[in-house]
């Protein structure tokens, strides 16, 4: 009897909650900086920081920091994925500060799967398939529609660390893809978070890292580390065991639309008819992804 498709249902599963619970953190990253008056990059150290020091502490609390292997392959892979974070936070919110968050948004989150498909390209030799192809298409055009505005300026700068943003994540899930043997993908959250967030803390101290003692803003940093990163990134990366890469960074494109809905239910933002034609599009070619091998 084969487990194939099982395996690919429960991987395909993981990248969706994946990316439904980064979309929330888009909300909760925005209500942070504003109601503690922190610099985007702070947010950023808060983020990796919080969700690292939780994960590790459910490893210590459940045991399983014990049988985590000390070899030299996995304080690579650890150290790999921690840069990689940094590189990632780092670059997203410079693109952020130097153009607009759709536009910083758009260009990674869409670059991403488009650099993951012509890196295995290169590695296979081997065209994309006709539905991957489809499945790239729609999503660059429904995120286009989903969060693109008219006359907004584009920054030379900006669109440049969005792709170095983008190639940070497509980076990071060409990694993790192949396993390293006793490292899951919770201890890989954990210790990946706490090493990209202490390489953003001297940076983020300069910018002020101080938080009022006010219980929603507590709230938000918690909620903000735990959520949309610690249990996230695990679910990214349990997801990736099964899945296609660029599979995996089509998934992240349902970051923007969970981000998009939020905002219309919690804040009363308004979505257009080109938005609304966006998001179907958007629904449509994840589905072609997820259902075709």
């Amino acid at each position: 009897m084969s487990v194939a498709v099982p395996t690919r249902a429960r991987s395909s599963a993981a990248l969706v909650l994946a990316g439904v619970l980064w979309g929330t953190g888009g909300l909760a990253g925005s209500l942070l900086a504003s109601r503690a008056g922190l610099h985007p990059l702070s947010v950023a150290a808060y983020r990796l920081l919080i969700g690292g020091v939780i994960a590790t502490g459910y490893l210590w609390l459940t045991g399983g920091l014990r049988g985590l292997p000390r070899t030299p392959r996995v304080r690579r892979r650890l150290f790999a994925v921690g840069g990689l974070f940094a590189l990632f936070q780092t670059s997203y919110f410079a693109a952020v500060s130097l153009s607009s968050v759709s536009v910083a948004t758009m260009t990674t989150i869409g670059s991403a799967p488009v650099l993951l498909t012509v890196a295995t390209v290169v590695r296979t030799r081997k065209p994309p398939g006709a539905w991957t192809a489809v499945s790239l298409t729609g999503s660059l055009a429904g995120l286009a529609l989903l969060q693109w505005t008219p006359g907004e300026k584009v920054d030379a700068a900006g669109v440049f660390f969005a792709l170095l943003a983008a190639a940070g994540f497509a980076a990071l899930t060409l990694v993790t893809a192949t396993r390293v043997e006793g490292l899951d993908p919770l201890p890989t959250t954990a210790f990946g978070c706490l090493i990209g967030g202490a390489a953003l803390t001297p940076a983020a101290l300069w910018a002020g890292m101080a938080v009022p003692p006010q219980a929603d803003v507590l709230a938000l940093v918690l909620y903000f580390g735990v959520v949309p990163t610690a249990l996230a990134y695990a679910a990214y990366f349990r997801g990736l065991e099964g899945a296609h890469p660029v599979l995996a960074a089509l998934s992240a494109l349902l970051e923007p639309l969970t981000a998009a809905l939020l905002s219309m239910a919690v804040l009363g933002e308004r979505l257009g008819a080109a938005g609304w034609c966006g998001a179907a599009v958007l629904i449509a070619a994840l589905a072609v992804a997820y259902s075709k091998p």
